[in-house]
C-alpha cells in the first residue's frame, strides 16, 4: 500500500498523457508516492501508449465511460492509500509540489482535504479558472475562486500566496484521507461531471473536517480540456448539479428560501441567454430544472443519509452575501475587494 496515490483519470486523452505525464513523474518524487492511471473506457489508444512506454505505471482499466464522479469512485475502490490526489491529466505540477500537501496533512489530522495554487497553463501569470487559489461560495451557492470572480481571472503577484482555509478544493488537483473520502460517499455519481467535488468537500466540511489551499504547492492547468465554458452540455450540468448541490448540503433552516431565490436567479440567467441569442444555453437551463425535480426523491434521501455524519452546518468560508450582486452592481472583480469574511 503506497502512502500517496496520485490518480490520473483518463478518457480518450492520449495526447494529454504524452504531454503532462511525464511532468506528473518528474515532479512528484516524493517517498511513499504511486502514480496511477484510471481509464474511463477510453476507445483511443491511451492504454496500449502506457503499457509500451510507461510500464512501471498501474493502470486501473473501468469497463465504461462512467463519467468524472463515477470514474474516480470506482478507480478509488481498488486502490488502497494513506491520501488520494485526483489529478486532471491535463496538470503540469511544479517540482515539489507534493510536499508541502502531504506534510500539512501528518501534521493535522482535522485537515480532510487540501489543494496546491492552480495556474493558467497557457498565461502561467494568471490564476486558473477551475482553482485558482481556494474555491469558495457565496449564500446562494454560486462558486468563485480567490483569483477569479465569475469569469474574472486576477494575475498572479503573490497577492493570495497565504495558506488559509478553503470551501472546496478543485478537482483538478485535490488531495484528501483516502477513509475520509470513502466514509463520505467519494464523489456523488449522479452529477456525472462538474460541481462535484464542491459537493465532496462542501460534505466533509459538514463533517467537521477543514480544507486549505497551500499556495506553495503550484500546478499548471490547461482547463477546459473535456468541456469548455461555451459547451452548452457544461450549462446543463452546472445547473442542474447546483441545485442538486444545495439541496444535499444546506441547513434546514436555509433550505427553501435559497432554493426559491436561486429559481430566480437562474430565469434571469434564462432570460439573459435569450436576450444575447444563446436559445441553446437557454434550453439547457429548462433541461437542467426537468432533471433536478426529476431527481428530488433521490436527493432528498441522499440528503437524508449525511445527517447521520453531519456535526457543522455553518462554514466561515461560505461568503454571506451574493457575489453576482458583487461583481454586477457593485463592480467588485477581485477576491480581496470581498468584504465580510473571516477565513483564519
Amino acid at each position: 500500500m503506497s502512502k500517496t496515490a496520485v490518480v490520473i483519470l483518463n478518457w480518450n486523452g492520449r495526447a494529454l498523457l504524452e504531454k503532462f505525464l511525464p511532468v506528473v513523474i518528474e515532479n512528484s518524487q516524493h517517498k511513499g508516492v504511486e502514480i496511477i492511471v484510471a481509464d474511463n473506457f477510453s476507445a483511443d489508444d491511451s492504454v496500449s501508449y502506457l503499457k509500451e512506454n510507461f510500464p512501471a505505471i498501474r493502470i486501473v482499466q473501468l469497463d465504461d465511460n462512467y463519467g468524472f464522479a463515477g470514474g474516480y469512485n470506482k478507480a478509488l475502490e481498488q486502490i488502497e492509500a494513506d491520501y488520494f490526489v485526483l489529478l486532471n491529466s491535463d496538470v503540469a505540477p511544479e517540482p515539489g509540489w507534493l510536499s508541502p500537501l502531504i506534510n500539512r496533512m501528518d501534521e493535522d489530522a482535522s485537515l480532510g482535504a487540501c489543494m496546491p495554487k492552480v495556474r493558467d497553463y497557457k498565461s502561467p501569470d494568471k490564476f486558473e479558472y477551475a482553482g485558482a487559489s481556494g474555491g469558495y461560495i457565496d449564500v446562494f451557492g454560486y462558486p468563485f475562486c480567490r483569483g477569479r470572480i465569475l469569469d474574472n481571472i486576477e494575475q498572479d503577484t503573490g497577492q493570495y500566496n497565504e495558506p488559509i482555509p478553503v470551501f472546496w478544493a478543485t478537482g483538478a488537483a485535490l488531495m484528501i484521507r483516502a477513509n475520509l473520502y470513502h466514509q463520505s460517499g467519494g464523489l456523488d455519481e449522479s452529477f456525472f461531471a462538474h460541481m462535484e467535488e464542491i459537493d465532496l468537500c462542501w460534505r466533509i466540511k459538514n463533517m467537521g473536517h477543514k480544507i486549505l489551499v497551500f499556495p506553495s504547492s503550484e500546478v499548471l492547468h490547461v482547463g477546459g480540456a473535456t468541456l469548455s465554458q461555451l459547451n452548452v452540455r457544461k450549462t446543463f450540468l452546472n445547473f442542474r448539479n447546483n441545485l442538486l448541490m444545495l439541496v444535499k448540503n444546506l441547513p434546514s433552516n436555509k433550505l427553501f428560501l435559497i432554493l426559491f431565490i436561486r429559481m430566480v436567479l437562474d430565469g434571469v440567467a434564462g432570460i439573459h441567454f435569450v436576450l444575447k441569442g444563446e436559445f441553446k444555453h437557454f434550453a439547457a437551463v429548462l433541461k437542467a430544472h426537468f432533471s433536478f425535480y426529476s431527481q428530488l426523491s433521490q436527493v432528498f434521501q441522499k440528503r437524508k443519509q449525511q445527517l447521520s455524519l453531519c456535526v457543522k452546518r455553518e462554514h466561515n468560508e461560505m461568503y454571506p452575501q451574493s457575489v453576482i450582486w458583487a461583481f454586477y452592481v457593485k463592480g467588485l472583480r477581485k477576491f480581496s475587494e470581498l468584504k465580510h469574511f473571516n477565513l483564519h
